[in-house]
């Protein structure tokens, strides 16, 4: 995935960056988590982390809104750590993840099937 290849030299973990592919992997890419969060009101938040400024941040219980109880049990346990956990790293990763994966304030274009 290109965007997984612009944060991977980045300071993110590698915990971290399990959780995180496997979310936006099962969301169908960035558009998918764009879309996600625009429809549980947190659209401000991820337009900011897509575009030029600086970066909303979001809060546990927000992921909480946006990632489904059942999925987000799902990507944690495929990442190795609890929901608690899991809750924290896709709060404190995610808006630098979509930051770095979109340099030029807009999605990349989805990527193709191979």
């Amino acid at each position: 995935m290109s965007w997984l290849k612009a944060i991977a030299g980045g300071v993110i973990g590698a915990e971290a960056l399990n959780l995180i592919k496997d979310y936006v992997e099962k969301q169908g890419g960035l558009d998918g988590v764009v879309k996600n969060f625009e429809n549980s009101g947190l659209g401000k938040q991820i337009h900011s982390w897509v575009g030029l400024g600086p970066n909303e941040k979001i809060s546990e219980m927000d992921i909480g809104k946006v990632v489904n109880a059942d999925k987000l049990m799902e990507i944690a346990k495929s990442a190795g750590v609890d929901i608690d956990k899991a809750k924290a790293l896709l709060a404190q990763y995610l808006p630098e993840v979509i930051d770095k994966a979109t340099p030029e304030g807009k999605l990349p274009p989805p990527d193709k099937p191979a």
